[in-house]
């Protein structure tokens, strides 16, 4: 006869073979080619010439037309967890009323800002019923008159 641990010792090694940590790794949206991202100059370019070298925009601005933006973003996870932003690009190209290119910026991870939310539940004016008063809380009232209270 065996001991019972020299049984569960393997099936033990099986079951925390699964929770090996790995990072997957993410990329999203414009791959940047810093070559060509630095080929872009204001007075020289305008939108058909970036649009060659960069490609379409990851999105235009909604307010002026005349800004595009190309985003790009690496994200590290571990198994279930939130995606954690490793690196983030975002190419700015700002073009004036002819065409041209006027501004090309840059700017990285340090500008996007953390908002952290108040909490899960989103604040109510009134009485917290409980799940009984949600339940029976209408039992009495069906027929009677308008305001409630039923007859007096």
């Amino acid at each position: 006869m065996r001991p019972p641990y020299l049984i569960l010792l393997p099936a033990l090694a099986l079951m925390t073979a699964g929770c090996a940590t790995r990072q997957i790794q993410n990329n999203q949206g414009y791959i940047a080619d810093e070559e060509l991202a630095n080929s872009v100059q204001p007075g020289v370019d305008n939108k058909e010439s970036v649009q060659r070298a960069l490609g379409r925009p990851t999105l235009e601005s909604r307010w002026d037309p005349n800004v595009w933006y190309y985003v790009s973003r690496n994200t590290k996870q571990l198994a279930f967890a939130r995606p954690v932003p490793r690196d983030q690009r975002v190419i700015i190209v700002r073009f004036a009323a002819d065409g041209s290119v006027s501004n090309v910026e840059r700017r990285g991870l340090e500008h996007v800002a953390n908002i952290s939310p108040n909490s899960d539940k989103t604040p109510t004016l009134g009485r917290e019923a409980t799940l009984l008063e949600d339940l029976f809380g209408n039992i009495g009232t069906v027929g009677a008159a308008p305001g409630g209270g039923g007859p007096q």
